[in-house]
């Protein structure tokens, strides 16, 4: 039987996408406009490659989703991190990421800081 790498993908970031949303304040928390900011690039869309790539490390040596899933989570709030201080105007001054607005476009460049660094600092409370 072949591997379903879709199927796979879809099924990983589901569940990546409902971790996250656990793990991540709510958009109405206070400082909201952060918050909103964080969630923004973190729910932009994408194929969550990376946490499936730690999901399937995991089950490839005998561990569950549950094992690694927040592993996964904080890989992939490294990578949005990672992204939004990218597209920042000091580095390669991006407009769009993934078809829709970058962080700095809709939120402003000094939030679009705030919250690349937030997700960092989340990943490591996750």
């Amino acid at each position: 039987m072949a591997f379903d790498l879709s199927a796979y993908l879809e099924k990983t970031s589901a569940a990546v996408d409902a971790a996250l949303d656990d793990f991540l304040p709510r958009a109405t928390e206070k400082p909201a406009t952060l918050h909103k900011a964080m969630r923004y690039s973190l729910f932009a869309g994408g194929k969550r490659m990376r946490p499936a790539l730690c999901l399937a490390a995991a089950e490839a040596w005998g561990g569950s989703w549950a094992d690694a899933m927040a592993l996964a989570c904080a890989v992939e709030c490294i990578h949005t991190y990672s992204l939004i201080h990218d597209d920042l105007p000091a580095m390669d001054d991006d407009d769009f990421r993934r078809g829709k607005l970058t962080n700095h476009k809709v939120f402003g460049e000094g939030i679009a800081i705030l919250a690349g660094d937030a997700l960092l600092t989340q990943a490591f409370e996750i």
